[in-house]
């Protein structure tokens, strides 16, 4: 972190976590802070889905929740980014305070319960955008209050198809009662079934359907991880993404706000997160598209995810403790890392560590 960004850091966290969230995405969309651009290089390039990223780094769901800074975020080397959690209708979420940070952690407990301002506000945002270049990916939610979620996935789904370069069905939150349960076998066929009958129904004929993806939760046990990807391997879906926050406290330093309600993220995600990414890259196969999200802070963390058996990764709660430059600063050392290896693609790394990870004890 550059002494400016010190600086920033010590300004926002004089604020309370969900202002300095904020004032965040202000300063983005005013075209502030300006970050050099991450290298281009053809060793870091992903094809994945009929998409091709820049680089494997992306912006997880949760920053950009209304779609309102997508480009700046590219800007600032992320090979994609990921906005919202986005519902069919505008909803306030919970009560606040209901971010807390844990600075000894470098982590973060929230239960911000899918606040946004519905899908029309950020359909247009998207509208706006089209044919710029940049892949910029819309995760869908449900209302809280919804009087059924399967519709509001497939709403979610017919909204995006056509201005997302992907979309990630998120049932993993903590944050909103009864959603988690959408995981069990039972629920989470139906709801495939649905999300991909809704994606043929809107795809053009001869066109290419929207890449899906599902976000799972870290706190699952075998059993349901195996009945996951069962489900996943027969509903045509293209990948999942590993992982949504925990519910888990174990080894945290942090004392004043362990013990609020909510999702943990932040370093101390990366090794239970990494654990089930493993676990599901067995249980999927070497074909299936992995995107691994939770405690990436470094491009050493970000290239054991792809060992482990990521095609992609996301962050977030690691620029809330190092700052706007650290996309570009992890796009740079992977690319170093492939230069000094020799390796003409990161693909040539993946896997490499999953029985490692494979094998590991989850939390």
């Amino acid at each position: 972190m550059n002494p400016l960004e010190w600086f920033g850091r010590q300004a926002l966290f004089a604020f309370d976590p969900e202002t300095a969230h904020g004032l965040s995405i202000a300063a983005l969309r005013s075209g502030l802070p300006m970050c050099g651009n991450a290298p281009s290089s053809e060793r870091l390039k992903v094809k994945l889905r009929g998409l091709e990223f820049a680089n494997p780094l992306g912006m997880a769901a949760g920053y950009d929740k209304n779609g309102e800074v997508p480009d700046a975020l590219l800007g600032l080397g992320f090979g994609f980014a990921e906005i919202g959690t986005v519902t069919p209708l505008a909803q306030s979420g919970n009560p606040k305070p209901r971010i807390f940070r844990l600075t000894a952690d470098e982590a973060v407990i929230n239960r911000l319960g899918f606040n946004n301002e519905g899908h029309e506000r950020c359909v247009e945002r998207l509208k706006a955008r089209a044919g710029r270049p940049g892949i910029v990916g819309v995760n869908v939610g449900a209302n809280k209050d919804s009087a059924n979620r399967f519709a509001d996935y497939e709403l979610g789904v017919r909204r995006f198809a056509s201005l997302a370069g992907y979309l990630t069905i998120n049932i993993s939150s903590p944050n909103t009662p009864g959603l988690r349960n959408m995981q069990a076998r039972e629920s989470l066929g139906e709801l495939l079934t649905r999300v991909t009958s809704a994606r043929a129904e809107v795809t053009p004929t001869g066109g290419r359907p929207v890449p899906v993806f599902l976000k799972i939760a870290p706190d699952l046990d075998e059993a349901e991880l195996a009945d996951i990807a069962a489900e996943v391997s027969k509903k045509a879906i293209d990948g999942i993404i590993v992982s949504n926050t925990t519910l888990a406290r174990g080894g945290l330093k942090s004392t004043a706000h362990a013990g609020e309600t909510g999702g943990l993220s932040g370093k101390p995600l990366f090794e239970r997160s990494t654990a089930v990414l493993a676990r599901m890259r067995r249980l999927l196969g070497p074909e299936m598209a992995i995107i691994g999200v939770g405690g990436v802070s470094s491009a050493e963390t970000a290239l054991e995810k792809i060992r482990a058996g990521a095609d992609l990764v996301q962050l977030y709660t690691s620029m809330i403790y190092a700052g706007p430059s650290l996309p570009g600063r992890i796009v740079r050392g992977m690319a170093r890392f492939a230069e000094a290896q020799g390796v003409a693609s990161l693909r040539d790394i993946r896997d490499t560590r999953l029985a490692h990870w494979a094998d590991r004890p989850i939390g």
